[in-house]
């Protein structure tokens, strides 16, 4: 299966411009295809922002809202799957969501974040509870997550036994937790012996300041692109063989003993 070229957008756009910021997706959509990516993945609640406030009820849309339909138009005309942060309303509820378009336009997956970090999420989102969300792209297998969901190792071991090769993590870390970027997403990567894409956001934002370094790790340890502090466009490549030849050379997946981690599942 050839590497699936992979764009990585570092921007918080403009928080509570919706419209702007589906103009800065349609820029982004282009210049990844440009580059041969077939993909394209965006922060942590990118479409709205994250620092809203009090607006982010009246922001949030339905997962096939009219943001929705524009995005699986940018995808269809660049010819890019996209995966877009952002906040989805479901009746009363408000979830922290991830809504993955094929490069047909198509739907191909939707998740909802299903950890909750900090006082604002808690205060607005429900949790989702569906802790595996998979796609194939192009013969490779994507899974989803958002931001403090990789920050627990049972949720990313879970991918990796149910096949993920690339998993998607659209983020907003914040400063100064720069480790999770720096050491943390390599170790995931490796301890679970998949890609690791994290898209992460940038700069101040009210009371927030977002760390940046967004990154693409791979299964053997190394970082194979990385951003800086500020906006950046990154395209690299995530190669399922790079997978297989880890998880041969290193076999944590097949060494498992599950009858000894009954008691990891008990509160």
């Amino acid at each position: 299966m050839p590497p699936l070229r992979t764009a990585l957008l570092q921007s918080s756009g403009s928080p509570g411009d919706v419209p702007g910021n589906l103009r800065v997706l349609d820029e982004a959509a282009r210049r990844a295809a440009a580059a041969g990516a077939r993909l394209l993945l965006t922060p942590e609640l990118f479409l709205t922002g994250y620092a809203v406030g009090d607006a982010l009820p009246e922001l949030a849309e339905p997962a096939d809202g009219p943001s929705a339909e524009r995005i699986a138009k940018t995808a269809a005309e660049h010819g890019i799957a996209i995966g877009c942060g952002y906040p989805e309303r479901d009746g009363d509820r408000l979830y922290n969501a991830v809504r993955l378009t094929g490069p047909d336009g198509g739907t191909l997956a939707g998740y909802r974040k299903t950890h909750l970090f900090g006082d604002f999420e808690q205060r607005w989102f429900t949790p989702g509870d569906t802790p595996v969300v998979q796609a194939v792209l192009d013969g490779t297998r994507l899974g989803l997550l958002v931001c403090y969901d990789v920050e627990f190792p049972e949720n990313v071991r879970a991918h990796a036994l149910a096949g993920t090769e690339l998993l998607l993590v659209p983020t907003a870390l914040m400063r100064p937790y720069e480790f999770v970027a720096h050491t943390l997403l390599p170790a995931r990567a490796y301890e679970s012996q998949l890609h690791i894409a994290y898209a992460n956001r940038c700069g101040p934002e009210g009371d927030f300041h977002f760390a940046g370094l967004s990154c693409l790790a791979a299964p053997d340890g190394t970082v194979r692109a990385r951003a800086g502090l500020t906006e950046d466009l990154l395209v690299t490549e995530a190669d399922p063989a790079v997978v297989v030849a880890s998880r041969a050379e290193t076999a944590y997946l097949d060494d498992r003993r599950p009858e000894l981690y009954g008691s990891l599942a008990r509160s």
